[in-house]
């Protein structure tokens, strides 16, 4: 039987409904990431803890099950107004808070779904892909950290979800003057796990235009306003030539931004997987000859974690499971697979009838959705450097993630730490560029666009996560290499920067206007490990005058790291300044002092380790001039 033109208010409830699924789906996985590394590795928490949560995660991936043959209206206004008011409570930046509301909104949302699809398979579609489209421009809104997630944004989340309860109230109010409709077909099996798929391809990567712009070293202005098109196309029935207009589209303003060819070559495949999985989400919605959606979305929501966990040991391999070395191609790629098989013995849509202003409203709508996301995602105006300075300040700071110790998501109270040390170049380590473990959020940039500092990345694990330094003054040369590593693989990043011309005579010429090598590090937690990257990263360096070094180098004085790094010229300021050396980590009553920012062909002025607890380890900073 066709499916009744979608009521507005049934159109806006699902939308919603699904958007706080994505967002909770990532809240769930960036808390456990900070739950299992308590348990496993720094034993701060019990396993009798952890089986707690995970009969947590197993309830709420079993709900659907429990969804009642009859009264489907009455379970779509429930688990409506469980998610609308579960949502208000993971905008609350505690992460025992963000687990148990993603909890409930995941069962809730996920047993949504399954009613959803027996009832309205096409709203269920569109609805997904509204998600998706709002998902994205609160996170280009935010510089990839959704804006939904900041503690100013509590009054408005608790705004919008009293407003959903209205709006699924009104739509129960309406839909009970209707019959209930006799229970339809579900969708099989193998469409509730490319949904799984899909939801793990959006949440991982190709829903993230900062991870595309990682991965194809695209640059993020670019990459998100055509993210974007691709996921707005399907919604305006142009996917048979918007692949197409997507592609040359890509080329045209790859070609005018200065892009490179080979960049481009990797960008437009992956902009069109986005627009042909998305435009699937109508095929996989259809009736199959299944009886029910509960056990595929139970299933799919399975398969979307098991991803997920198999991800993770690509990123923690030689923590976990060794074997996943630089396999996450191979997990993206399973999903890929997974995702196209019900495309194998698709059924053709019903034709929809045309309605011009129905078009013209949805065509109106994506052109601003897409400028609103052209003018969010433009970069700042930086702030410039006051000219002739006679000092700069270099600090390290491993920002663990964007997490304080506690696991409670502290990019703010950094960024603040940051200010606060006065530096004019960080060197970071710990750094994500869009793992669903920290959000999705892209550190080095989000950082560099809230300071006003140019940034450079490098990446060391499945080029999504890594180091990072950070620049008030002009970066004229910029490179990225791995070390050698048998463990956890790690990189050296280098800028060369102009710095200001220091104070002269007047009628004096003015000097060439000096440059400075900066450079920044991890090293490994063994030694011989740290030896051979140590090695590396003084080779590379060579014999760079004036130059710092900056990282966590996992070693403390008197170490033969630090003897290496003497012999090589580098100067440690505390030291040399004659000051008092002071512990970095942990930040809470820190012991050891394994944060360094080394200086050679340069005068030390000062040097001090901030009183921050915004990371697990706190900022150093030191005061440069030079010669």
């Amino acid at each position: 039987m066709p499916e009744r033109r979608t009521l507005p208010a049934s159109a806006i409830e699902a939308t919603a409904v699904f958007l706080f699924l994505l967002q909770a789906l990532r809240a769930l996985l960036s808390s456990l990431f900070g739950l299992i590394y308590d348990v496993v590795f720094a034993e701060t928490m019990g396993m009798a803890e952890l089986g707690v949560v995970v009969s947590g995660v197993l309830a709420a991936l079993l709900a659907p099950l429990f969804v009642p043959q009859r009264g489907k209206r009455r379970g779509l206004l429930v688990t409506a107004l469980l998610a609308a008011l579960a949502r208000p409570i993971l905008t609350i930046n505690q992460p025992a808070c963000r687990l148990w509301s993603a909890l409930v909104i995941i069962a809730a949302a996920s047993t949504y779904g399954a009613i959803l699809l027996r009832r309205r398979p096409r709203t269920s579609a569109t609805a997904l892909t509204l998600a998706f489209v709002g998902d994205q421009l609160l996170r280009a809104a935010g510089d990839t950290y959704d804006l939904s997630l900041r503690a100013w944004w509590l009054p408005v989340q608790t705004l919008l979800s009293l407003a959903l309860c209205a709006v699924a109230w009104l739509r129960f109010s309406r839909s009970r003057l209707e019959a209930e409709p006799a229970d339809g077909n579900g969708i099989g099996i193998a469409s509730g796990l490319s949904l799984g798929a899909l939801l793990f391809l959006e949440t991982s990567l190709l829903g993230f235009p900062n991870t595309l712009a990682r991965w194809t070293g695209a640059d993020y202005t670019l990459v998100a306003p055509l993210l974007m098109a691709a996921t707005l196309l399907p919604l305006l029935r142009a996917a048979h030539w918007g692949g197409f207009a997507l592609f040359a589209l890509t080329l045209l303003s790859g070609w005018v931004t200065g892009h490179r060819f080979y960049q481009l070559a990797i960008l437009a495949p992956m902009l069109l997987a986005q627009l042909s999985f998305v435009s699937s989400i109508r095929t996989l919605a259809q009736p199959s000859d299944a009886r029910r959606s509960r056990l595929p979305i139970v299933l799919g929501m399975a398969f979307f974690l098991l991803l997920n966990v198999a991800l993770a040991f690509a990123f923690t391999y030689p923590y976990t499971i060794y074997f996943f070395r630089d396999k996450g191609d191979y997990v993206f790629l399973l999903a890929i697979l997974i995702l196209l098989l019900p495309s194998l013995k698709a059924r053709p849509s019903d034709p929809q009838p045309s309605d011009r202003s129905v078009e013209a409203l949805r065509w109106g709508a994506a052109v601003l959705v897409a400028v609103l996301t052209i003018i969010f995602v433009l970069p700042p105006q930086k702030p410039q450097r006051p000219v002739h300075a006679d000092s700069f300040r270099v600090a390290t700071y491993n920002i663990h993630y964007g997490y304080d110790g506690n696991w409670r998501f502290s990019l703010e109270e950094q960024a603040r730490t940051i200010e606060q040390s006065g530096a004019d170049i960080v060197m970071l380590q710990e750094v994500d560029a869009g793992r669903i473990t920290s959000y999705g959020v892209d550190d080095a940039l989000w950082l560099g666009r809230r300071l006003g500092m140019e940034h450079v990345f490098g990446p060391a694990l499945e080029d999504l996560s890594g180091v990072a330094l950070l620049s008030r003054f002009p970066i004229t040369e910029r490179e990225t290499a791995q070390l050698t590593s048998q463990l956890e693989q790690t990189a050296i990043v280098h800028a060369q920067v102009r710095m200001d011309n220091p104070s002269s005579n007047a009628g004096d010429a003015p000097p060439a206007t000096p440059v400075l090598d900066a450079y920044g590090t991890w090293l490994g937690l063994e030694p011989e490990e740290r030896a051979r990257q140590l090695q590396d990263a003084l080779t590379i360096i060579g014999s760079a005058t004036p130059a710092v070094l900056g990282g966590d180098f996992n070693a403390e004085p008197d170490s033969p790291t630090y003897r290496a790094l003497q012999a090589a010229s580098f100067v440690d300021p505390f030291t040399a300044a004659g000051l008092e050396e002071a512990p970095t980590a942990p930040a809470t009553n820190p012991k050891e002092r394994i944060d360094f920012v080394w200086a050679r062909g340069l005068d030390v002025r000062g040097a001090q380790v901030l009183d921050s607890r915004a990371s697990d380890h706190r900022l150093v900073v030191v005061e440069l001039a030079r010669p």
